[in-house]
């Protein structure tokens, strides 16, 4: 499929870092987190119906059979803006609950297609906050810092591209599972932002400040599903990889390379000794 005016990309997003800490009186557990955005994703378009509907095709669309496609954060998204009749299509190519915030971008890609003439992006980011915590993050695909639920939102620093290698060993991580984890877990340091400077001069300097950082959830997925421990352990065992984390809640790792050239080595070796694996090389940014 040719992106163009009708069809839009649903990037992968990945936690840099994610701070998190207790829960609150909200009932939410506040966080801090660099989101960064891929340069594959899922693939939304429109084409012509005589309702308002959704078709999930693609190599993860099993994943999905069983769902309701009615309550769909795609079609949620749709009836939020009033969508006219019209089918969207998603063309699930990320693995499903993986972290990678698939179901938030699917969900802005949606509204980007359809929004009209009149609807102003203060309009559009307002209705992907309230389709959950990342859709307002996911809406634009551009890398930002989240704190609160995720609904706060602040400018990123300027990134460089940062070559990665994304690894999901096949195994569910649900999130609610994980922070319950999580809060069983001894109290880490919290939600705190860290010094953030206003733009990253290079590569290295990105890698040296994530290093500084933590994914608090990464230990609670890796003691909950064990093939999340393996796969981050055998990133971290290979030579290309500056920083290794967890993204999200799981189950999907990326490895960070120093360039595009380690990062597609690392990506076929790893494609050719785990072929269970879900493996791809991208660029972040």
């Amino acid at each position: 499929m040719i992106l163009g005016r009708k069809a839009a990309l649903a990037p992968a997003k990945l936690n840099l870092f994610l701070h998190v800490g207790p829960t609150g009186p909200d009932g939410y557990h506040p966080i801090s987190s660099l989101m960064a955005f891929a340069d594959i994703g899922d693939l939304v378009w429109l084409e012509p119906a005589e309702r308002l509907s959704l078709r999930v095709e693609g190599p993860f669309a099993g994943a999905l059979a069983g769902e309701d496609l009615e309550s769909n954060l795609v079609m949620r998204a749709a009836r939020a803006l009033g969508a006219p009749a019209v089918g969207i299509v998603l063309d699930k190519r990320l693995p499903v609950a993986a972290g990678l915030g698939g179901g938030s971008s699917d969900a802005g890609a949606a509204l980007r297609l359809l929004r009209g003439r009149e609807t102003g992006d203060a309009e559009l980011e307002a209705l992907a906050a309230e389709l959950g915590a990342d859709g307002a993050a996911c809406l634009w695909g551009r890398a930002v810092l989240a704190e609160g639920r995720g609904e706060q939102l602040i400018p990123a620093p300027r990134l460089p591209s940062l070559p990665a290698v994304l690894v999901n060993p096949g195994a569910a991580c649900p999130t609610g599972a994980v922070y319950r984890a999580f809060d069983a877990l001894p109290a880490g340091p919290g939600a705190g932002r860290p010094k953030l400077p206003k733009a990253f001069a290079d590569f290295g300097e990105v890698a040296r400040f994530l290093a500084g950082c933590r994914n608090d959830l990464e230990p609670a997925a890796a003691g909950l599903v064990p093939q999340v421990g393996e796969s981050l352990a055998r990133l971290r065992a290979e030579p290309e990889p500056l920083l290794v984390r967890l993204s999200g809640s799981g189950a999907t790792c990326f490895a960070l390379c120093a360039d595009e050239a380690a990062a597609k080595r690392l990506a076929a070796r790893l494609q050719a000794s785990e072929p269970g694996w879900w493996v791809r090389a991208c660029k972040l940014g």
